[in-house]
């Protein structure tokens, strides 16, 4: 009998967001809890649970869980010091388990640690030996570290973005630690350090220029010898000293092969990254084009992209527009608690003076609003992509003329149309809606569509990444700096210490 041991802890960090996440940002679990909640949702672990539970040779021991309740500013340390002792805690208080699942980010940043998935492998690794194999599944926007590489047996990464393959993920990193318990794979990772940072539509897998490096990322993974292979596109707002992208192939026990596939991979990659990068329009074009275009036309303001780590704050598309006269309908999301206190404090039906936005992000000004008070609720509302509960706290609808807000107290995920829906606003009725996620899958908002724009707007999570202000990534890096160069070397990790 095979006694696994599963935990988890997610982020994912903008730094360039001026605020912090605290322990209070994440769902946390213990023990058994563990297991319900992923038996429920469509997830790693999720995935990972329905592999373990067709062996009836593994006994599960769920450990901890932390999800953020959407991407933010850098964990704090108090923060991270707490959920990193209760992960540790929580292992040395369950039986000794043959081996490890850990369903992590890649990209969380804490103020004292600038590699928490390293650390956490770390403090795990003291506590069970080497001995112990452990797999980890990753985001392909995860940033990897040697650390991490060294301290884990073998990763497993998304191979989709829009991420839609989070189930599939956790099956590939349970099945590879079935067969490092069954004692039928010795993994060797090669990986290649690429120094460049993409932002863009051809990073769509399905459409864009990427999906050639996943497809041949596949290819290997399923071929001879292969285990795992990912291309890892890091998380450009994650502004660390190990920011890149980087080319991983796991292989069972052939670092020839890794190697030389991991440096394709890289080359081919490095061939296309201009093309990777968005194009944007100006918000002053794409405020004219709005308000000249019939039919349904979507703003993706990506630049304030809570999934991506932004605030959430950002009015800068809903000023524009409001300035020029824009008489079309108009549906946006936006984060601003102190009006959603007021609009509390009226009710519903009541007109109220309020000032929207930039209420977290110096960036953006207030912008003074006569609204009408139209809904109130207490935010929670099920994801249509995984069938989570999200909680953007206390939530008001405020209609101002034309315009129908959706303002929450918290930020969360607004890669589909979970939030609007769950306020009775059907995007498509509306003539504009703004988006505040860089990709989503096409059924939620592209495919009605009359005209989508890309806005080079302001803010923590803007394509327009010379626009952010990067201070400790390592440097030159594409497209931060002119006349990079790019000298493919691989690293090979191994450890099988039976």
């Amino acid at each position: 009998m095979y006694r696994i041991l599963i935990g988890e802890c997610k982020q994912e960090t903008s730094s360039f967001n001026p605020r912090p996440t605290f322990y209070e940002d994440f769902a946390v679990e213990f023990g058994d809890a563990v297991l319900a909640h992923h038996r429920r949702v469509r997830n790693e672990v999720g995935g990972a649970l329905h592999l373990f539970d067709a062996r009836p040779d593994v006994a599960l021991v769920p450990a901890f869980s932390a999800r953020a309740i959407t991407s933010g500013g850098a964990v704090t340390a108090s923060a991270f010091d707490r959920m990193l002792r209760e992960f540790t805690d929580s292992v040395r208080a369950a039986p000794r388990p043959d081996g490890v699942y850990l369903s992590l980010h890649g990209a969380m940043v804490a103020e004292s640690e600038d590699d928490t998935e390293g650390r956490i492998l770390l403090e795990i690794r003291k506590i069970l030996g080497e001995q112990v194999p452990i797999v980890v599944s990753l985001d392909l926007h995860g940033i990897l570290t040697a650390r991490m590489l060294e301290l884990s047996d073998a990763i497993a990464v998304y191979h989709t973005y829009p991420h839609v393959d989070f189930v599939q993920t956790g099956e590939r990193a349970a099945r590879l630690l079935l067969k490092l318990l069954d004692r039928q794979a010795r993994p060797v990772t090669a990986r290649v350090r690429i120094p460049a940072l993409v932002r863009g539509d051809e990073l769509i897998t399905e459409t864009g220029l990427f999906g050639r490096s996943i497809r041949h990322a596949q290819r290997v993974e399923n071929g001879p010898q292969g285990l795992s292979a990912a291309m890892f596109i890091g998380n450009p707002f994650t502004d660390v000293p190990d920011l890149a992208s980087n080319a991983v192939v796991v292989t069972d026990d052939a670092p020839e092969r890794a190697s030389r596939e991991a440096l394709q991979m890289a080359a081919g990659f490095w061939e296309v990254r201009a093309e990777l990068h968005a194009n944007l329009t100006s918000l002053e074009e794409s405020v004219r084009l709005a308000m000249e275009t019939g039919g349904h036309v979507v703003l993706t303001d990506a630049a304030d992209a809570t999934s991506s780590g932004a605030p959430g704050d950002s009015n800068a598309i809903l000023r524009a527009l409001v300035e020029a006269g824009c008489t079309r309908t108009l549906l946006a999301p936006i984060v601003d608690a102190p009006a959603v206190r007021a609009a509390f404090a009226a009710g519903v039906g009541r007109e109220i003076s309020v000032r929207v936005g930039g209420s977290i992000d110096p960036r953006f000004q207030p912008l003074p609003l006569r609204a009408t008070v139209r809904m109130l609720s207490d935010g929670r509302c099920p994801s249509e992509s995984d069938g989570a509960i999200w909680n953007a706290g206390d939530t008001a609808v405020l209609e101002s003329g034309p315009v129908t807000l959706v303002v929450t107290s918290r930020p969360v995920h607004l890669y589909d149309r979970s939030l609007f829906l769950a306020h009775g606003q059907d995007p498509a009725r509306f003539g504009i809606v703004v988006v505040k996620s860089p990709h989503c899958q096409p059924q939620f908002f592209a495919a009605r569509a009359n005209l989508l724009v890309n806005v080079d707007a302001p803010g923590a999570t803007s394509a327009n990444l010379r626009s952010l202000g990067h201070r400790r990534c390592a440097r030159p890096v594409f497209p931060l700096d002119e006349d990079v160069t790019f000298e493919p070397r691989v690293t090979l990790f191994q450890r099988n210490p039976w």
